[in-house]
């Protein structure tokens, strides 16, 4: 006797590539995420790497650095004993964070202002030669965080969240001993 050979029918064929769809497009969405989201987690995870690398800088260089956030952004500082100031490190350049994102820094506890630096009459750009003074000006620059060359920072809680309401938000912290670390803000309803 000959067995007839079980075969799927086009339509069972055809629901189970649906059902697979379906599934699949769940699945992407769930874990995708916003584009914000993601934008946040990784400005605040390259914001700790960065503090990292600059503490690790600045032990092994025996130097001073700093971060200077203001609303739009974050650029690092280097201190420069000859001049007495704080400079800008020629190969990292400003940071500007896109214009939905919003930072709030906290020194040890207290919540700061963030403003642009603004200019002040004794500062002086570049090298003035035979007593002149020069003509362009550049703000005097300080850092709110400090990252020193004994391997402690200062103590910092930086808020990296959405401008809209409810947005997501992620936290940059540090005790100044450790290194810092980006963790989730779980939402408050």
């Amino acid at each position: 006797m000959r067995q007839r050979a079980r075969a799927f029918t086009l339509i069972e064929l055809l629901v189970v590539i649906v059902l697979l769809g379906i599934l699949v497009s769940v699945a992407v969405l769930s874990v995708g995420g916003s584009s914000t989201s993601r934008e946040l987690r990784d400005e605040a995870r390259r914001l700790a790497a960065l503090i990292g690398v600059l503490s690790d800088e600045a032990v092994l260089d025996s130097r001073e650095y700093g971060l200077l956030v203001n609303s739009e952004g974050y650029r690092v500082l280097r201190y420069d004993e000859a001049a007495t100031r704080w400079l800008e490190v020629e190969r990292r350049k400003v940071h500007k964070v896109p214009e939905w994102m919003r930072l709030d820094l906290e020194l040890d506890g207290t919540p700061l202002e963030l403003v642009a630096p603004t200019q002040r009459e004794d500062d002086r750009a570049g090298l003035s030669g035979d007593g002149e003074r020069t003509a362009r000006r550049a703000p005097r620059l300080e850092p709110q965080l400090l990252i020193l060359s004994s391997g402690e920072l200062s103590p910092f809680s930086l808020r990296l969240s959405e401008r809209k309401p409810r947005g997501g938000g992620w936290l940059v912290t540090s005790d100044g001993f450790r290194l810092p670390e980006a963790k989730v803000i779980e939402d408050r309803r």
